[in-house]
């Protein structure tokens, strides 16, 4: 009977204590410990991951919060479009989707087949593509390949990108899909996935054919896709290289290059079919803009047509930086398995805002201090506001990390003697 009593009792103090502790209970003080310390890692590395945020190429980490209106733009060409490329944005469209042929910027779907190759380890650029017959019997511009020739994916990669060589663009095709029509397959099927609509390939470098089209605003959305390799521009940018240890001169087909301000690249294009083209990048400050100009009558009309442009959207708009939220501190947790709860929130560094107009703009945060048992993962706990003024211009739900479970007497028991067993 005194065993009996005793354990009773001991049961009966070690429940009162569980009630009293549950973070103790619900493994004991070290893992209390270690609850505590991962809330003030969380809450540290908000800040850390912020900083770590500001070096990426920035293509996911920007919000829009523009609406200009149509500007009347007279441009020298069939179609036009500019896009933001930090958030997608159409800033001027037009006839942005009509059907037309797209010459050599076709190209940008071939460099970027290419660039997600080297970049998933399944080419190298210190490898040797092999010259068909195939690839060296393309017409328009080329790089003069021979069967059999020794020539470096870097080295085709910059005949592509400064030159605009056909024949580089057909090996590279063959190189990395078995054959041209097993690239080309490969080329629609990335349209797709793109959700490039209204854009269907027939071949890897452009030239005219039945059936191979694109549109301004397709062009400009794989145009930005190939912006998330921060390698093309090592060739876009090239004004003048040579192959061939200086045997083959290349100067690039982008005049734009000594002539704009923050121009990147991106490809021309030139046929009887489709006209003089272009897809032209720039950056300025924090903005990436991506013009995109078909069907003009001539090389300078295309330049004039890019240039005006570019100069729109960096007259107009602005990528700024957002304030800092601050750390988001942990929620305490009552009647709960834990003390408390990691609150979470995913804030965009950056907003596409009207020029000027981005000063104004503050966070505010709505975060209760205590929340109540249980706790679903993911469970939105507050918000954080973006203002201006009184305007809500953007909300960010702020939610739960991890699932806090309600503390009842099953789970104090079995937590309890969890706790025991590893004392």
């Amino acid at each position: 009977m005194a065993v009996k009593k005793w354990t009773a009792s001991v049961l009966a103090l070690l429940i009162m204590c569980t009630a009293a502790f549950p973070a103790w209970a619900a493994g004991g003080p070290e893992e209390a410990q270690a609850t505590a310390a991962n809330a003030e890692q969380a809450k540290q590395g908000e800040g850390q991951d912020k900083d770590k945020a500001k070096t990426m190429d920035g293509l996911d980490e920007t919000i829009s919060l523009i609406a200009l209106p149509q500007a009347q733009l007279q441009l020298p060409c069939k179609a036009a479009l500019l896009m933001c490329a930090e958030t997608g944005d159409v800033l001027y469209n037009d006839n942005g989707d009509t059907q037309l042929p797209i010459a050599s910027i076709t190209k940008v779907m071939t460099l970027l087949l290419t660039m997600e190759a080297v970049e998933n380890g399944k080419a190298s650029l210190s490898d040797i593509v092999p010259v068909s017959e195939h690839a060296y019997g393309m017409g328009g511009s080329q790089i003069w390949l021979e069967p059999g020739e020794q020539i470096t994916l870097d080295e085709m990669l910059k005949a592509i990108c400064v030159s605009s060589a056909n024949d580089a663009a057909v090996a590279v095709a063959e190189y990395i899909g078995g054959s041209e029509p097993g690239f080309v397959d490969m080329m629609n099927r990335r349209a797709q996935e793109l959700g490039m609509e209204n854009t269907h390939f027939m071949n890897a470098c452009g030239l005219d054919t039945a059936d191979h089209y694109s549109t301004a605003h397709d062009v400009a959305i794989m145009s930005r896709a190939l912006l998330r390799h921060p390698l093309i521009l090592e060739y876009s940018g090239i004004w003048q290289d040579s192959l061939r240890g200086g045997a083959t001169q290349l100067t690039n087909t982008n005049k734009l290059l000594k002539r704009y301000q923050g121009i990147t690249g991106l490809k021309t294009g030139t046929t009887g079919g489709a006209g003089v083209c272009i897809s032209a990048t720039a950056t300025r400050d924090n903005m990436t803009l991506i013009g995109v100009v078909l069907g003009s009558s001539s090389s300078e009309d295309r330049f004039a047509a890019a240039t005006s442009l570019l100069d729109y959207g960096f007259a107009n708009c602005e990528v700024i930086d957002l304030p800092d939220t601050g750390p988001l501190e942990p929620v305490a947790v009552t009647g709960g398995a834990a003390e408390t709860v990691a609150p979470v929130c995913s804030i965009p560094l950056r907003a596409l805002v009207e020029k000027g107009s981005g000063k104004d703009l503050v966070f505010e945060t709505t975060l209760p201090e205590t929340v109540g048992a249980p706790v679903a993962a993911g469970q939105q706990l507050g918000e954080i506001v973006l203002k201006r003024g009184e305007e809500k211009v953007a909300v960010f739900p702020i939610t739960a990390q991890e699932e806090v479970k309600k503390m009842d007497f099953g789970l104090s028991m079995s937590l309890l003697l969890r706790a025991l067993f590893q004392l």
